[in-house]
């Protein structure tokens, strides 16, 4: 069997070639590098970690049944992401835990006022105006499993569509690009979602930094 041992994976041709082939090690592969943050992103859209891991197999099985049909007009990744959202949407539409993605827009409280972004006619329209200040590096392992516990917390407090998206840009490491063909959005809209769920959280931080910053 072949070996991924590290970490990278290869060209989108190649894992479509070896899943089509039933290449097991290339499946690991994929389950090894993408179901964790699949699980994140399934978990923002259902009301349980067991709803989640059942919509992230859901999404495997679909792929498995599916890739024979898999055309080539986005990456792998986002096509199977693509599937995961939808899988996860229409479970959690059955649980009655969200609205469907099409008719929530315009309906979700601004997190930031606009004015803290460039405008249309500035250099680069939806940024911040003016960078907001760097957080303290968390210089033990105690102080970063802390730091992440926080952030996760501030991640579960946002809008559903507002987590998503910072979820696959700033955990999953997804381009804009990617994001928009995920869930399809346009590209303002997209950066609009990252920028109010990225304030909100460092608002829900801002107090814990502030301490950290001050001498004891």
């Amino acid at each position: 069997m072949r070996s991924f041992a590290d970490g990278r994976l290869p060209s989108d041709d190649v894992v479509v070639a070896a899943l089509r082939a039933g290449d097991e090690a290339m499946f690991t592969a994929l389950l090894d590098t993408w179901s964790r943050g699949m699980l994140w992103l399934a978990r923002a859209h259902v009301s349980t970690n067991d709803s989640a891991e059942e919509v992230v197999q859901d999404t495997w099985l679909a792929v498995i049944r599916g890739i024979e049909g898999f055309k080539g007009r986005s990456s792998v990744k986002t096509w199977v992401y693509r599937i995961l959202v939808n899988t996860a949407r229409r479970r959690g539409v059955r649980e009655n835990r969200t609205v469907p993605w099409s008719s929530a827009f315009g309906q979700e409280k601004q997190a930031v006022d606009h004015s803290c972004f460039q405008g249309a006619g500035d250099p680069s329209p939806g940024h911040w105006k003016d960078c907001p200040t760097a957080w303290p590096t968390p210089e033990s392992e105690v102080l970063a499993a802390e730091v992440r516990g926080r952030i996760a917390a501030a991640l579960a407090e946002l809008p559903i569509r507002q987590r998503t998206v910072i979820t696959l840009r700033d955990v999953e490491g997804c381009t804009s690009q990617e994001v928009c063909e995920i869930l399809e959005i346009s590209a303002a809209n997209q950066r609009v979602l990252l920028h109010r769920a990225r304030a909100t959280v460092r608002e829900r931080l801002e107090d814990y930094f502030g301490a950290a910053r001050r001498p004891a």
